[in-house]
């Protein structure tokens, strides 16, 4: 997926750990792991947004968008 999540980055640089941050924005670890290791495929505005406020970044700041890893599909049914 040409979208990559740089959560681990924000982690470090605010020396905030996972279960920290899980616990700060309310979600699953679980979840948040999946979010951290670039396994999910989607992710929940409010969810970014709670992020973003508990890290103090931008979205910009965790999501990168990678161009080349294939096309995109559109649906237009």
């Amino acid at each position: 997926m040409p979208i990559i999540v740089r959560l681990d980055v924000m982690l470090a640089r605010r020396k905030m750990s996972l279960s920290a941050l899980a616990a700060a924005v309310d979600i699953t670890l679980a979840n948040l792991s999946i979010l951290k290791s670039d396994k999910a495929k989607a992710v929940r505005f409010s969810t970014l947004e709670a992020i973003c406020k508990a890290l103090d970044c931008q979205p910009g700041d965790l999501l990168e968008y990678v161009p080349g890893d294939g096309p995109i599909s559109h649906d237009d049914g």
